[in-house]
């Protein structure tokens, strides 16, 4: 028996925009510890993990670890029909093939309750080692949103560049070229407002700008995002989901891009 009831049904809400351009199906995992999903986009390039820790749920049950195979396009349509103040509740029995979504409204005169097909999904779980990053940036969401919407008019790759001057986002496309320079900036009134960056190496990585596009569609979970960014490593950017746990997306480099660039 499964069974979690989430106060916040918003950030439910808000985690299934953030994936379901990327991924259009998926198995969520259920254990005692936390609701959680890892999948890759359909082209395999871009890789999504999302966990929901037990304790952020007000009320959490799962007697046995469960995989829920779910369409996300399906699955957002039904929590669509979840005002952004109601309590959701998700259920599944052991061994059912259907997943209820309960939605209560805060005052408790309406609840509605929509039953959704499970789907069997093979995916093998991709062991995530833990890395150690050259660079790691911290910045506010809304602002590398911005830098990613602003580069893909002019190109279709970003190289981002971090050296002891502080980030920079580069794009170059037929009508011209553009760089978009951060320094570290902590005296803020406000900590969701920092630039912190922290530079063991400097690093210098281009990524498709589609991509880095869609990982900005989880804004609005977070102030912050953080990117980590290694020679060999794919980026991680992660942002916090409220007090519960994150989602982070994997992108590998774009090696032959680069070198055009550095050419």
């Amino acid at each position: 028996m499964l069974e979690l009831r989430l106060v916040q049904g918003s950030l439910l809400k808000k985690v299934l925009e953030s994936v379901k351009d990327l991924v259009n199906d998926a198995n969520f995992d259920c254990s005692s510890t936390g609701f959680s999903l890892q999948a890759m986009d359909s082209s395999h390039v871009a890789l999504v993990s999302l966990l929901l820790r037990s304790e952020g749920f007000e009320h959490y049950r799962c007697d046995r670890n469960l995989s829920m195979g779910m369409n996300l396009g399906n699955m957002s349509k039904m929590l669509k029909c979840a005002g952004n103040d109601d309590i959701i509740t998700i259920k599944a029995d052991d061994g059912s093939d259907t997943v209820t979504f309960m939605f209560e409204s805060p005052t408790q005169d309406k609840i509605a309750d929509f039953e959704m097909k499970l789907m069997d999904i093979d995916s093998e779980h991709l062991g995530i080692p833990d890395a150690e990053y050259h660079s790691i940036v911290r910045m506010p969401s809304g602002e590398f949103s911005r830098i990613c919407k602003d580069l893909s008019t002019i190109g279709d790759t970003v190289v981002i560049s971090v050296t002891k001057e502080g980030v920079k986002f580069s794009t170059a496309g037929d009508i011209g070229t553009a760089n978009i320079v951060l320094r570290q900036n902590t005296t803020v009134d406000k900590p969701e407002d920092a630039i912190v960056i922290e530079m063991n190496e400097p690093v210098s990585l281009s990524f498709a700008l589609r991509y880095m596009n869609s990982f900005t569609k989880a804004t609005p979970l977070s102030e912050t995002v953080t990117i980590s960014l290694s020679s060999e490593l794919p980026v991680v950017v992660e942002y916090k989901v409220a007090e519960m746990g994150y989602i982070r997306y994997y992108l590998a480099p774009k090696i032959e891009e680069e070198e055009d660039a550095n050419a």
